[in-house]
């Protein structure tokens, strides 16, 4: 080997690469930056989830238990939910309110209810078919006091004397079932009632990313995701 080539390959040896690092150093950089940030953000989902998930734990456990009394109320019927009626006429002043709205603030009144009348209506005198006849119908007031226990309706015939009045005082299950549909509630229970909404949404949503994120066998949770739709959807057109 003559002195010409030993020079040009101890120049090449003693060369240095710096191209060669930064290709073979920037990617797993970035690669750790990436994976940070989405153990990050997978720590963040998974407290968010869980407090929300708190939040909603007592709502959930109640409408859960009154969704299922609900589904069952006709079809395959649960009979937990019970009403007990009962119907009384009551004598009215004298004079007479002069219409369905003073009936409504004598009634509070009379029955002592620290509710206001949660509807009042007034249909009009009309004429009816009755058989081959037409009869003259009397104006009609409604007046109803509704609480989830409790339910009464008053209706009166413009030219009695009396009111009737039906009284409805639901059992534990039944006023629950109440709770559920917001009968006789006011604002604060609706907007209550639709952070648990809310909360169930996120809780779905942030459960299918965590799921996907943290399970490899995504093969299994599409097809159960696959069947409840299919199902979902199939029942539904049934029922239309």
């Amino acid at each position: 080997m003559n002195t010409n080539q030993t020079q040009k390959q101890i120049t090449a040896l003693n060369m240095p690469q710096p191209q060669l690092k930064v290709m073979q150093v920037a990617p797993i950089a970035s690669n750790a930056k990436t994976a940070a940030r989405r153990n990050t953000f997978l720590k963040w989902l998974r407290k968010t989830h869980s407090w929300i998930g708190l939040w909603g734990a007592v709502l959930g456990l109640l409408f859960g238990v009154t969704g299922f009394l609900l589904n069952h109320r006709s079809i395959l019927k649960i009979p937990a939910a019970q009403t007990q009626e009962t119907t009384v006429q009551l004598p009215l002043p004298n004079p007479i309110p002069d219409d369905a709205k003073a009936m409504a603030i004598w009634l509070q009144d009379e029955l002592a209810s620290d509710r206001e009348a949660s509807r009042v209506k007034s249909d009009a005198s009309r004429t009816v078919a009755w058989g081959d006849k037409t009869v003259k119908q009397p104006a009609h007031w409604s007046v109803n006091f509704t609480s989830p226990s409790l339910n009464l309706q008053a209706d009166y015939w413009v030219g009695n004397t009396f009111v009737t009045l039906k009284r409805s005082e639901n059992n534990v299950f039944a006023t629950l079932n109440n709770l559920h549909k917001g009968s006789g509630l006011g604002m604060g229970w609706i907007l209550l009632v639709d952070t648990l909404a809310g909360s169930i949404i996120f809780l779905s949503l942030t459960g299918v990313i965590l799921w996907s994120q943290l399970n490899r066998r995504r093969l299994i949770g599409a097809t159960i995701v696959t069947t409840s739709l299919m199902m979902t959807a199939i029942l539904s057109l049934q029922a239309m």
